[in-house]
């Protein structure tokens, strides 16, 4: 373990770029500009990918003018040339028409203030691109660099994929698949019963929201048939929203699968997409349970599906014949606690093996099976875990059979960093290091192998993306992004918070690791008021060494210092630093947060007295337990979006952590706030949606009331018709970020 109090110090940018910026040039970062345009991040594309044919490299970025309007860039591997293949604002007239399905589909998705094309895929030979656009669907074709409008509907288009063979394009649309040939243009429907409470092709909202499957079908590889799920939600109970805009007041009545209620109803079928013929799978008779993941097998003969218990507590990897239904269970994970959801699954052609994770050392690790479910060997172990940079994407990056070598992204050699590394599918060798610069790395590869893009940042690097030869040697920047006097975030170097990094012990030994932010012109003989920002909730690392321009910034340079620490359960660090959350929430992280509190009172420029708390979702929930428990430690608080009393939220979520409240029913009290709200000392502000959809508004005005009945004072601040991603959108972000360092300012500064 890091010794206790060690630090990895991160150096302002200015000082590891050598700029020197005059003063009467040097500005303080405040809250219009980090909502404003060009992004303070620079050029940074997003959703870098490689075509099949190797010879281009796509990805989106933000318009200068509006940074959330993104179009598709390519960078030429042949010709080493940067352009613009598609202009987002181009293509349709007036304002975008984007359907209540895809609206929702984003706010799962997290990208719910972006516009323009929010996503695209090529064509299975390299040839196309095809991206939605203002709920219709669109091919950019390379070669004539036209683009064809494809559908032209009142209805919108979700999950658009092509066939592997590149014939068809399918899509949802009105709760139904369908395909649209691509040489012809002809559509065709494939599922009839679609519509209501019954949905095929579609990812249902836990599965979305909770699972991170955002698809509901998937194309065989030789294109005959689909997979796909009919989802019927008629049994799951109906929650009414109330969306209170300036304007209009609506009742929406949500399925809303609260815990320890009907989750919706999931079959697998199997459809040909020649004649419609549609066979169902047979996964089980209980319904009760989830439908994780489905893959096929590269044979399309057969599919890998994993199906998981309704308490979590088991995975199962079926394989099911899709000619007749027949499941086998290739073998079971188990855990006392919960098993943990991932996408990491990657079959061999030149054998019939696969490689996949489990965390059944105790760390999340990869293994090498034959197709029959037997163990061939371990591929990775060690006190570390292989997972990827964005979370929910496979830490497989690739497989070279005929080097023998997987390529994974972890956390090795540090866990709030990611890392890529070349891995021997013999078990030969240990892993081999393939980045050099200490930070976050986001790798695509090359289906060839012979090259990836890097997508990497640090604490003082905004995100860059090179062009790797597969040894991990740079051929070239897409994109430098370099800090000079043309990047938007030249003029604030001067005036940017310094970062650093450390560990600190929790109370059974585990280390913690914290970022500190310190203002502009820091004096370590000062006095200053400080900010923890926090999350804590399951697998939600904030402490990584990434870059950061945003609202912490912003506190920071009005002189807060700005710390965050993550406690024990926030996930990437093994099942025993996740375990202790087990059945009772809101106490162990409150207990690591006040190790945090303990520590920054040790500071001598720390005003033990002017401590205040911030968070979002199950931070806005740490922070009201942190003021409910610990009124002592934190002087002033800001909960956003919280989640007050746990048989409110969701079934997949809560169970995991919880179980049911039937079968659980001290621990769901014990978790709840609302056991501690009389403690409350100190000023508090509520931030909420009115219209949220995730954590519903019910939890704040059961808390408003709670309050209110016990005679304490509070604020409030409701956004009528904004849900739980309202700090994305730039109206009520900048509004609610306002209102934020207006509550800290008064309470702690004055």
């Amino acid at each position: 373990m890091p010794p206790i109090f060690r630090f990895f110090v991160c150096l302002l940018a200015v000082c590891c770029h050598g700029v020197v910026i005059a003063a009467e040039d040097a500005v303080v970062l405040d809250i219009e500009r980090i909502y404003a345009s060009p992004d303070l991040a620079g050029p940074a594309p997003r959703a870098v990918k490689i075509s099949p044919d190797s010879t281009r490299v796509s990805f989106l970025r933000g318009k200068e003018s509006d940074r959330q309007q993104l179009d598709l860039w390519e960078y030429n591997l042949e010709d080493n040339e940067v352009r613009l293949l598609v202009d987002s604002q181009g293509l349709i007239a007036g304002p975008e028409d984007v359907s209540e399905e895809e609206l929702a589909r984003r706010e799962r998705l997290r990208i719910v203030g972006q516009r323009g094309i929010v996503s695209y895929q090529f064509s299975p030979d390299g040839s196309a691109l095809l991206f939605p656009l203002s709920s219709d669907l669109f091919l950019y074709e390379i070669a004539t660099r036209k683009t064809r409008r494809l559908t032209a509907t009142q209805a919108g288009e979700t999950d658009p994929k092509f066939s592997p063979d590149g014939r068809y394009i399918s899509f949802v649309r009105d709760r139904d698949l369908y395909l649209v040939d691509v040489a012809t243009g002809v559509e065709r429907r494939l599922t009839r019963d679609g519509g209501g409470v019954v949905s095929n092709g579609m990812a249902e909202f836990i599965a979305q929201e909770e699972m991170k499957r955002f698809t509901g079908y998937w194309w065989a590889p030789d294109s005959e048939r689909i997979a796909f799920t009919r989802v019927d939600e008629s049994g799951v109970e109906i929650a009414k929203r109330f969306e209170v805009y300036a304007e209009e007041f609506k009742v929406y009545e949500q399925r809303y699968p609260r815990t320890g209620t009907a989750n919706a109803v999931v079959r697998l079928g199997v459809i040909e997409v020649d004649d419609g013929d549609t066979r169902w799978m047979n996964i089980g008779d209980n319904d009760d349970v989830y439908l994780a993941r489905v893959n096929w097998f590269p044979d399309s003969k057969y599919l890998a599906v994993q199906r998981q218990s309704r308490d979590q507590k088991t995975l199962e990897l079926l394989k099911v014949e899709a000619a007749g239904g027949a499941a086998t269970v290739l073998f079971t994970e188990r855990s006392d606690y919960w098993i943990n959801l991932h996408n990491d699954l990657a079959f061999l052609d030149s054998a019939p093996q696969f490689i996949w994770s489990s965390e059944r050392s105790g760390f999340k690790h990869l293994y090498l099976y034959g197709n029959d479910g037997t163990l061939v060997r371990p591929l990775t172990e060690g006190d570390w875990e292989v997972v990827h940079g964005a979370r929910n994407e496979s830490a497989i990056l690739h497989v070279d059979e005929k080097a023998g070598l997987v390529y994974v992204s972890g956390t090795l050699d540090s866990p709030i960093e990611r890392n890529l590394y070349a891995i021997a599918l013999d078990g030969s060798a240990p892993p081999r290091r393939l980045s050099t610069e200490p930070g976050w790395h986001r790798a695509a590869f090359a289906d060839s192998g012979k090259f990836y893009v890097d997508t990497f940042q640090n604490a003082t690097t905004p995100p860059q993306v090179a062009v790797h030869r597969a040894d991990g040697s740079r051929i070239g920047y897409v994109e430098h992004n370099a800090l000079d006097e043309s990047h938007p975030f030249f003029r604030y170097l001067d005036q940017r918070p310094a970062t650093r990094f450390g560990t600190l012990a929790a109370a059974d030994g585990q280390s913690l690791y914290y970022r500190i932010k310190t203002p502009p012109d820091f004096d370590e003989n000062g006095r200053y008021p400080v900010v923890v920002y926090v999350y804590g909730g399951p697998g939600g690392q904030t402490v990584t060494n990434t870059w950061n321009a945003g609202f912490l910034d912003v506190l920071a340079s009005n002189g807060f210092v700005v710390f965050t620490i993550d406690n024990r359960g926030t996930g990437y660090r093994g099942v025993e630093f996740d375990a202790p959350l087990y059945r009772r929430l809101g106490h162990v992280e409150v207990a690591d947060q006040l190790t945090g509190i303990e520590y920054l009172r040790s500071l001598p420029y720390v005003d033990a007295d002017r401590i205040g708390v911030f968070g979002w979702s199950y931070g806005g929930y740490m922070a009201l337990m942190c003021m409910f428990q610990a009124p002592e430690a934190f002087a002033a608080g800001v909960s956003g979006a919280p989640v007050t009393d746990w048989t409110l939220y969701d079934t997949h979520y809560t169970e995991r952590f919880l179980g049911t409240p039937r079968g659980n029913p001290d621990g769901y009290k014990s978790s709840s706030v609302f056991p501690y709200v009389e403690n409350l000392a100190g000023p508090l502000l509520v931030i909420h949606g009115m219209a949220d959809d995730n954590v519903l508004f019910t939890n704040s005005t059961k808390l408003f009331k709670s309050l209110q009945d016990g005679g304490r004072d509070f604020d409030m601040m409701t956004y009528p018709g904004s849900k739980h991603g309202l700090m994305r959108i730039t109206s009520t972000g900048k509004h609610a970020s306002a209102q934020i360092l207006r509550f800290f300012r008064q309470h702690l500064q004055q």
